[in-house]
């Protein structure tokens, strides 16, 4: 077995934060890094202290549970909460963001988002380019890191 490149490592974190989830339609995790060091995590979850879709069902809006805080989001918020910087931060997350959380990743200041999938929103692409937000596609990496 061949050393995990760096990438490989914090994205099969990503996997594991990703157990956390509570919405069964698309399990998420994230992290949030600089210079090897995770700042954040978040996983997909309903807003703290209400029921969980795992517990009452999907709250569904145009084909889209929207009962659940994005893993991006979640990340993002737990870094804010406990006061830590993630500007000029790695973003590992296991799906390619949604357009708001892209929004917000690019507001945070996060330079590299790192995803394990493709999911959904193209318009991403265009926008990492303007701004300078290098986007890695690890894809073709098994969620094992191998």
């Amino acid at each position: 077995m061949s050393r995990a490149s760096w990438d490989e490592y914090f994205m099969a974190i990503g996997h594991q934060v990703a157990t956390r989830s509570t919405c069964d339609r698309k399990h998420v995790g994230a992290v949030i890094v600089r210079d090897r060091s995770i700042l954040a995590t978040g996983y997909n979850g309903s807003i703290r202290g209400l029921p969980h879709c795992d517990e009452v069902g999907h709250l569904m809006e145009n084909g889209h549970c929207v009962r659940t805080t994005h893993a991006e989001m979640n990340a993002i918020i737990q870094a804010a909460k406990n006061g830590t910087s993630i500007d000029g931060a790695d973003l590992y997350v296991t799906a390619s963001p949604c357009w708001s959380c892209f929004k917000a990743i690019a507001n945070a200041g996060i330079k590299r988002v790192i995803f394990g999938e493709f999911y959904r929103d193209a318009r991403i692409f265009e926008a990492a380019t303007a701004l300078g937000i290098a986007l890695v596609d690890l894809s073709h990496v098994r969620e094992t890191g191998s």
